[in-house]
C-alpha cells in the first residue's frame, strides 16, 4: 500500500497544509485511513512522518481539521518552531505518529496515572535516513518512553525504519543502548528541556525516565488503538477531534471520495514558501538541572 501527499497554500504560513492520498489518488485522513499495521503478522507498523530530523518547524497531524492534514502548530497566533537547545539541532530523529491510535485524555493510563494528550501516539525513528514531511514509512517498534507533559501522558515510541541498512540489528530497546551509546540519554535530555526556551519548566517522566522494552511499547500502542476505535465509531466523546474518514465504512463520520475532494479544494492552492524567521537558527545554552 502506497501513499502520496499534496501540498496546499505556502509552506511556513498559517494556511499551509499537507493532505494525503491513497494509491488510487483519493484523499484520505492520515489519522484515520492509514492502517496502524503495515504488516501485522511480522509486527511492522506504519509511521506518518510529521517532522524530518534536524528541522525545527513543529508540524503535526491536524486532529481538529477535516481529513486531518499535517499543519504547523500555532502558539499565540505565530507558527511554532522548536528551539535548538545545545547540543541539539532541531529534532534529533524523524518524528511523527502511528495512525489509528489516540491518547484519550479521559482514559487514565494505568502506568502513569494521567490521561492522554489527545493526539495520535508519537514516534521517534532512529534510522539513518532523513525523511520528508508526509512520508509514510514502515517501522519496527523497539521501546517507549513515558513523558508527562503538563499533566498529560505523552508516550514516545522508539522505532527504526525497516529499510534502514542496520534495521536487522535492532530488535529491542537494549539494542539501541548497545549500538548507539548515549542516544537514549540524549532523547531524554531533548524531551526534558525542549520547552525551556519558551519559558516553561523542564518536562517530567514516568518510571524515572527509564525506557520500557518492545513488548511493553506494543501493548501501549494496542491500548491507544482501542481508544481510537471507540473514537471513530463514536463510542466515546472526542470533543473537537475531527473523525472524517474515507475507509471506516461503519463509522458515522465516513465520507465519500468526492466529499473529501471538496474539503481539499476549499483550501488555497500551493504557492512559493514564505521565509523562515531568522531566529529559528538561534542556539540556546543553559545549565542542566
Amino acid at each position: 500500500m502506497s501513499f502520496s501527499v499534496e501540498h496546499r497554500a505556502k509552506a511556513n504560513s498559517l494556511e499551509y497544509r499537507i493532505f494525503f492520498k491513497d494509491c488510487k489518488g483519493h484523499y484520505i485522513s492520515p489519522f484515520h485511513d492509514i492502517p496502524m499495521y503495515a504488516d501485522e503478522a511480522n509486527g511492522i507498523f506504519n509511521m506518518v512522518v510529521e517532522v524530518p530530523r534536524w528541522t525545527n518547524a513543529k508540524m503535526e497531524i491536524a486532529t481538529k481539521d477535516p481529513l486531518n492534514p499535517i499543519k504547523q502548530d500555532v502558539k499565540k497566533g505565530k507558527l511554532r518552531y522548536v528551539a535548538n537547545v545545545f547540543p541539539h539541532k532541531g529534532y534529533i530523529w524523524n518524528y511523527g505518529a502511528i495512525p489509528q491510535t489516540w491518547e484519550n485524555p479521559s482514559h487514565i493510563d494505568e502506568n502513569t496515572g494521567f490521561g492522554g494528550d489527545n493526539d495520535p501516539i508519537d514516534v521517534c525513528d532512529i534510522g539513518t535516513k532523513v525523511c520528508e514531511r508526509g512520508d509514510v514509512i514502515k517501522v519496527k517498534v523497539l521501546g517507549t518512553l513515558a513523558l508527562i507533559d503538563e499533566g498529560e501522558t505523552d508516550w514516545k515510541i522508539i522505532v527504526i525504519n525497516v529499510e534502514d541498512p542496520e534495521a536487522a540489528l535492532y530488535n529491542d530497546i537494549e539494542d539501541v543502548r548497545r549500538l548507539k551509546p548515549n542516544y537514549l540519554e540524549s532523547t531524554v535530555d531533548w524531551f526534558r528541556r525542549y520547552k525551556v526556551p519558551d519559558g516553561k519548566p523542564e518536562n517530567q517522566f514516568a518510571f524515572n525516565a527509564e525506557f520500557k522494552n518492545k513488548d511493553f511499547a506494543i501493548e501501549v500502542i494496542k491500548c491507544t488503538h482501542a481508544q481510537w476505535k471507540a473514537l471513530v465509531n463514536k463510542n466515546t466523546d472526542g470533543g473537537e477531534i475531527n473523525c472524517t474518514n474515507t475507509t471506516v465504512h461503519d463509522s458515522p463520520f465516513f465520507c465519500k471520495p468526492n466529499e473529501a475532494g471538496v474539503i481539499v479544494q476549499a483550501t488555497p492552492p500551493c504557492g512559493p514558501a514564505s521565509p523562515i524567521p531568522v531566529d529559528v537558527d538561534k542556539w540556546y545554552y543553559y545549565q542542566k538541572n
